[in-house]
């Protein structure tokens, strides 16, 4: 069942004609109204469930935001769905933790590709398929966060189902599997953990859509298991920023090309 009644999404509650070929993506359906404020005349279209949607204008070209909620299963929904009406370059904001020790809190990660360690993907793709970014977001994206003067990081992130998993690990039943993979991710470099962009780019890659992931760092364990320095920052409007003016600069080059 992919409609409604009145012809919208079944799940996010949009039709034809709600979105933008861009769209931000957060987690959050509260950060929904903090990002619509760099749209010009944004307007919040819907709000079902855990997708809450505005849409507006960056250089006249109209970008919306969506929400996705936590977690890869309700982040695959909302693409697929914004996919069937038109959407096409997908920038998913939010938060991560630090895992690679010289990733700080207050940082910015702009992911490459994505550890599938979640259950969503697995739907889509055999394992063997990697979870890779869009290359030009990627670009855009660095590119931004360079133009706005951030610390930033460009590479692998972590995705999971069990956010406590994570963090308690050793607590968990399955601890010993848990355990021996964190320390694989830290030898291999990865930078960050999170939950959705695992999910996005195995989706994106299937929908044959852009999509890319920007991430403010919260903190890092790693740093504070080592006595490290490790600020903790709640604030996404570094992330935020960097999405909007990587957006700026997709609009800019499809326009010349």
């Amino acid at each position: 069942m992919n409609y409604s009644e009145n012809g919208e999404q079944y799940h996010i509650g949009l039709k034809d004609g709600d979105v933008g070929e861009y769209v931000i993506l957060p987690g959050d359906p509260k950060r929904c109204s903090k990002i619509a404020q760099y749209l010009d005349d944004a307007k919040l279209v819907a709000d079902r469930r855990e997708f809450t949607t505005y849409t507006g204008y960056l250089n006249g070209v109209k970008v919306s935001v969506t929400s996705t909620g936590i977690g890869g299963a309700s982040a695959s929904i909302a693409l697929e769905e914004l996919v069937k009406i038109g959407a096409k370059y997908f920038i998913r904001v939010g938060t991560c933790g630090g895992i690679d020790i010289n990733v700080k809190g207050g940082d910015i990660v702009v992911a490459t590709g994505a550890i599938r360690m979640e259950g969503t993907t697995k739907e889509y793709a055999p394992i063997e398929f990697p979870a890779v970014a869009d290359i030009d977001i990627i670009n855009a994206l660095r590119e931004s966060a360079n133009k706005l003067g951030y610390s930033y990081h460009t590479g692998v992130v972590h995705c999971k189902d069990s956010f406590y998993g994570q963090h308690n690990p050793e607590l968990m039943p399955v601890s010993y599997d848990l355990l021996n993979k964190w320390e694989a991710w830290k030898r291999l470099g990865c930078l960050a953990s999170e939950m959705e962009s695992a999910a996005l780019f195995i989706a994106g890659s299937f929908l044959k859509v852009k999509v890319g992931s920007v991430f403010l760092v919260v903190a890092n364990q790693e740093r504070e298991k080592q006595n490290l320095e490790n600020p903790v920052v709640h604030d996404t409007d570094k992330a935020i920023k960097t999405a909007i003016e990587a957006i700026k600069l997709l609009i800019s080059n499809s326009s010349k090309g």
